[in-house]
């Protein structure tokens, strides 16, 4: 199949989609804020594709990103900032920029560490060009968190601010008092339960993220990848329970809560966690019921 070298259909139908009245209601709604997470979901899918090396699934979820830059440069165009054209431009005199050993008068033989040094240096140069076309009062004052990407992951970002910080000494001194701030966010978010404020739930769920990465940080723990473990452990377990009603002749929709909290320890037995008692009580993820311990 011959690529095609033009974009229009789909930027048309994005633009009849985001068509007020006559567009689709859901993508009416959307804003830059509210699409955003899903145009960092589509680049993990992206990824993840990668990482299992399906090609098919690439092409698709490649399609799936490429429609996220669509989308926002369809909002840029409403609000009369940019189009998915100006997009295209930026993209092209940049990559022309940052490679002057193809596309300029550079000559002599260039090591793979030779070009990322030259793209850094331009990069840096680009940097310094959009600060000085702010207003003075935006770049007069140099944060010592300013040099922290902005465009990290979360939880990553958390991390670069807290050690950017704590070479100032701005810092927790005992990881238990880190483990106190994060019981102090829990109850300021069963606080907020009770005013059933969902601005402030979110702002103090924030706040509690923030203060487990903190937590990591001070017990020599990734976060991402201490999340990554978990994630893969409340998978595995949640397959033993859908393995344990299915041997049982049952299905999830069937079962009780307290009937699948009984599998996920018995789960959690055969892969023989610590031996401690299980509580009673155990706190709710995802659906399901999960021991504060795993």
């Amino acid at each position: 199949m011959t690529p095609s070298r033009d974009i229009a259909a789909l930027i048309e139908i994005m633009a009849r989609l985001r068509t007020p009245v006559t567009g689709c209601p859901w993508d009416l709604e959307q804003n830059f804020a509210t699409i955003a997470p899903y145009t960092i979901e589509e680049a993990y899918e992206v990824a993840d594709a990668i990482a299992r090396g399906d090609l098919d699934d690439l092409r698709e979820e490649l399609g799936d990103l490429l429609l996220q830059v669509v989308f926002h440069a369809r909002m840029a165009e409403e609000q009369h900032a940019f189009a998915f054209g100006d997009v295209v431009e930026a993209i092209t005199r940049k990559m022309i920029r940052r490679h002057p050993h193809v596309f300029g008068d550079e000559s002599g033989e260039l090591t793979s560490a030779d070009v990322k040094g030259n793209w850094d240096r331009i990069k840096a140069e680009e940097k310094a060009e959009r600060a000085a076309r702010r207003p003075a009062e935006e770049h007069d004052h140099k944060s010592l968190l300013s040099g922290v990407k902005a465009g990290q992951p979360a939880l990553s970002r958390a991390m670069a601010l807290q050690r950017k910080a704590s070479t100032v000494g701005f810092d927790w001194n005992d990881p238990r008092a880190v483990l106190k701030k994060i019981r102090e966010e829990a109850d300021e978010i069963e606080a907020a339960l009770d005013r059933n404020d969902k601005a402030e739930l979110e702002s103090e769920t924030g706040d509690l993220l923030f203060a487990l990465v903190n937590l990591a940080r001070h017990v020599g723990a990734d976060p991402d990848m201490a999340l990554r473990a978990s994630n893969a452990k409340f998978e595995r377990r949640f397959a033993y329970i859908e393995r344990a009603l299915e041997a049982r002749g049952r299905t999830l929709q069937e079962a009780s809560l307290d009937e699948m909290d009984a599998l996920w320890n018995e789960a959690k037995q055969s892969e023989n966690a610590p031996s401690s008692q299980p509580s009673e009580q155990s706190e709710r993820r995802g659906g399901t019921q999960v021991e504060p311990s795993s």
